[in-house]
């Protein structure tokens, strides 16, 4: 937007007076969004609050350490309230279901390791929250995500969060630059989580202390099997627990109690070195294990590629970039060789181990904080 010489930009980019700007903030009932969403209302803006409702709310009450949970919707409609702006909650259970749970339900079953924070992010807050945001005629919508978003030469680009600790990049890498141009971040350049924690306490707000949520909203305690057999009756099929030669080492109650890279909890002892999963082979209900060595890789191929370059991903034959393969591991650098548009061979310079289907790969600038994208990891070789 161009710059009105009686209206300079204000903190969200718009150049008119934050009174005339409307923001739609997407409120968890976390402290994070409590804290963008009294901050924008205390700069003037026209803040609306939304929160989505996405699973059963009865159930939702009496789980805890989760977001969107009953309590959490309890807790969004207070701050709105102390704050004083207007709050409305979406029923959101149907998409959230289809778009969300049944995928991550049959990807687990299917020997994956997948992060449904991405796709929830990607299908439904970036995507049917946003579309209501511009319904509700708002200039942007803002979330209490930890990541930052910066003007470039080409538009919007996306930056990890001021704070390593606290970097959310690795869940938003499939935020499209369309989308990225409607979104605010107004907590990514904070430097840690004692400010936001010190800002709901300088705005008086009930979840200053609120402790932050561990699990995956629908899953709890982080007991993924309980949730599967919940949603797929019948999927905990046993089976045998082999090495790499095929030979019978012990037994399973379900190829979905294991993932790749796992060591503890396996049942076989007598060993004369640590075995850990390598594989999952889903069709004939086998747990393949092996030495640690086994789960190093290299070389790993990826689709659904979300790019957020300035020139084509196709325009070269090779990227040199850092990338991650887990949440909460660094950067490692890479050559990433595009396939096509949304398919690339990335290749490690020092092989990672525990590389799982179902993760997200996600390029990082090396010179900088910028983050170019990334895809799902689909197989191993």
């Amino acid at each position: 937007m161009a710059l009105d010489s009686k209206h300079p930009l204000n903190s969200l980019g718009f150049a008119k007076p934050p009174a005339e700007t409307r923001v739609v903030v997407a409120m968890s009932g976390g402290v994070d969004s409590s804290v963008v969403a009294a901050q924008l209302k205390e700069e003037g803006y026209d803040v609306v609050g939304v929160t989505l409702q996405l699973y059963d709310h009865g159930a939702a009450l009496a789980k805890k350490g989760a977001c969107c949970a009953g309590r959490d919707i309890h807790d969004a409609r207070r701050v709105a309230e102390e704050m004083g702006f207007p709050h409305y909650v979406l029923d959101y259970e149907n998409v959230f279901k289809d778009a969300v749970i049944d995928e991550f339900a049959d990807s687990y079953l299917a020997g994956a390791t997948p992060v449904p924070c991405i796709r929830c992010n990607e299908r439904v807050k970036f995507k049917d929250l946003l579309n209501t945001a511009k319904d509700l005629d708002a200039d942007c919508m803002a979330t209490g995500h930890y990541i930052q978003r910066k003007a470039g030469n080409h538009g919007a680009e996306l930056h990890s969060a001021a704070d390593a600790n606290r970097d959310q990049s690795y869940f938003l890498f499939s935020t499209t630059p369309e989308q990225l141009s409607y979104l605010r971040f107004p907590l990514g350049h904070l430097a840690s989580k004692a400010e936001t924690r010190a800002l709901a306490a300088k705005y008086g707000l009930a979840v200053a202390d609120k402790p932050d949520s561990q699990d995956i909203c629908f899953v709890p305690d982080g007991n993924y099997a309980s949730v599967i057999e919940k949603l797929r009756p019948g999927a905990a099929e046993p089976g045998e627990i082999v090495d790499m030669e095929g030979n019978v080492l012990g037994t399973h109650n379900g190829v979905l109690h294991y993932t790749v890279g796992q060591r503890r909890g396996l049942g076989i002892g007598g060993l004369s070195e640590p075995l850990y999963v390598v594989k999952l082979d889903v069709e004939a209900h086998r747990v393949i294990v092996g030495p640690k060595e086994l789960l190093a890789t290299r070389k790993i191929p990826v689709r659904e590629i979300n790019w957020l370059g300035d020139e084509p991903f196709t325009a070269r034959t090779e990227w040199h970039m850092g990338v991650k393969v887990r949440s909460t591991r660094p950067p490692r650098d890479a050559i990433i060789r595009p396939i096509s548009e949304t398919e690339a061979e990335v290749e490690l310079v020092v092989a990672e181990e525990g590389v799982s289907p179902g993760q997200a790969c996600v390029f990082y600038d090396d010179a900088s904080s910028r983050i170019f994208g990334g895809g799902w990891i689909w197989r191993g070789y």
